[in-house]
């Protein structure tokens, strides 16, 4: 099972194996308080990818159709992630202040129809 939450809410036993999905390390947030298990930046959409959606809801469905042809060349990331969340509660975590336009929704979505 795979479930999307902020990386700033605290975290939960009920979060399972945590993954940051985000490029960038969250603003202001130390490694120990994010209780992260791992970092995978390079399943996040490239720096171009990312810089041109700002996280605009009007580009989403566009954003969301390029992130998942990125997606497409990183099928060993997104394999371990599959396999993770096969065996227990997987959490993606991002930064973004928006909850539905967000690169870790797009991850989750894209996994789930794998």
């Amino acid at each position: 099972m795979i479930t999307v939450k902020r990386v700033y809410e605290a975290p939960a036993k009920s979060d399972g194996f945590r993954i940051i999905a985000d490029r960038l390390w969250p603003r202001g947030l130390s490694r120990d308080k994010a209780k992260v298990d791992t970092w995978l930046k390079d399943v996040a959409p490239s720096d171009d990818l990312r810089k041109w959606f700002g996280h605009n809801p009007q580009k989403w469905a566009e954003f969301k159709e390029r992130y998942l042809q990125e997606l497409e060349t990183k099928g060993h990331f997104v394999d371990s992630i599959a396999q993770k969340a096969a065996r227990g509660r997987v959490t993606l975590l991002y930064g973004a202040k928006n909850r539905e336009f967000n690169n870790a929704v797009a991850l989750k979505e894209y996994i789930e129809t794998k």
